[in-house]
């Protein structure tokens, strides 16, 4: 038996890599959330964004939440939409009137969310995600068989 080639160890790895990619972006997300929420982990120097107020507080709110079901792979795709359309708001309601260019308006964080988010709204969750396993049970309710069992066709 070949050992496999490194492009074939990476191809393997790839879905594993995507859930580590998922879960560093949702936690960072989710921290976010929290920091302008509830004042902790140094975020708007200890105070909070008023209750209800917009678009601060249901940006957080978005950010808390989203952040937690990116970070479980729970609806990934559902909430990485979200998630990034929040951030596609933010940068071009409160960065992009200052410049056009991310570097020049402080909109690094939001460009990079926004397109992170959207990239798993095309991949989905990975591996090591809720979704995979719910998604893996229904299927096999319906008849339908496991993920691992459908044939992938590819060109």
């Amino acid at each position: 038996m070949a050992t496999p080639t490194f492009p074939g160890r990476l191809h393997q790895a790839q879905p594993y890599a995507l859930g580590l990619f998922r879960i560093v972006f949702g936690l960072l997300f989710l921290c976010h959330g929290a920091a302008s929420l509830f004042g902790v982990l140094g975020g708007m120097n200890g105070t909070t964004v008023e209750t209800g107020v917009w678009p601060g507080w249901y940006a957080a709110v978005i950010q808390l939440v989203a952040g937690a079901l990116v970070l479980l792979g729970l609806g990934t795709r559902i909430a990485a939409f979200l998630a990034s359309g929040s951030m596609a708001y933010a940068y071009f309601s409160v960065h992009q009137p200052e410049s056009l260019f991310p570097l020049q308006n402080g909109g690094e964080a939001s460009v990079m969310f926004c397109w992170a988010f959207l990239l798993l709204v095309f991949t989905g969750p990975g591996a090591l995600a809720l979704d995979g396993l719910f998604g893996a049970r229904g299927a096999e309710r319906e008849g339908g068989g496991t993920r691992a069992q459908k044939t992938a066709v590819t060109a």
